[in-house]
């Protein structure tokens, strides 16, 4: 089991930035898959962005080209930079773990993943 600890959430004005981190505590190697989720109030869990072992980033289009994903594996951290931030970017973000994803499209599934951090509040205002 992997303990996963978000920092860096906050309020931010619309187009402006933030930097969130996502620290994993395990007695093994750094996660194969961290990926970042977030939900806003009355809707599901989307997926936001994920990054493999090797450094392999995935997104989801709502978020490409603003948001930056990166880790650290030394650190077992993994960073979600945000830009150009809008206030449909508001809601609770996590990050996840995963080791075993039987495809590409598993990364996207909230289900498929293993362990999750307790999130951070983002909030975006217009």
């Amino acid at each position: 089991q992997v303990q996963l600890i978000e920092s860096g959430g906050g309020l931010v004005q619309a187009g402006g930035s933030l930097r969130l981190s996502c620290a994993a505590s395990s007695r093994t190697e750094s996660p194969y898959f961290v990926g970042w989720f977030r939900q806003a109030p009355g809707e599901e869990r989307e997926f936001v962005a994920g990054i493999t072992w090797r450094g392999t980033l995935y997104y989801a289009d709502s978020v490409r080209g603003r948001f930056t994903l990166s880790r650290d594996n030394a650190k077992r951290t993994v960073f979600l930079q945000m830009n150009s931030l809008k206030p449909e970017d508001t809601a609770i973000y996590y990050c996840a773990a995963g080791e075993v994803f039987n495809s590409e499209a598993a990364y996207y599934r909230a289900q498929e993943y293993d362990d999750w951090g307790q999130g951070t509040q983002v909030t975006v205002s217009s």
